[in-house]
């Protein structure tokens, strides 16, 4: 049986949701091992000018505890 665990992070990215989940999970990464699934859990985007500045996520984050 596996024990999982999950954590929840929020990222950005300039670019897109997407660009801001892989980062959320690269970042993840660093410090916690065996990295299960993602879950995106939010979406939301700043808007200046008329035009989407800044993409967010809010992600959750599920790995195995060994």
């Amino acid at each position: 049986m596996a024990i999982l665990k999950v954590i929840e992070v929020l990222a950005s990215s300039e670019k897109s949701w997407e660009d801001a989940a892989k980062k959320a999970v690269s970042q993840a990464s660093k410090s916690v091992k065996n990295i299960r699934s993602v879950y995106i859990n939010e979406q939301s985007a700043s808007v200046d000018n008329g035009e989407i500045s800044e993409y967010r996520v809010n992600v959750k984050i599920t790995f195995e505890i060994k």
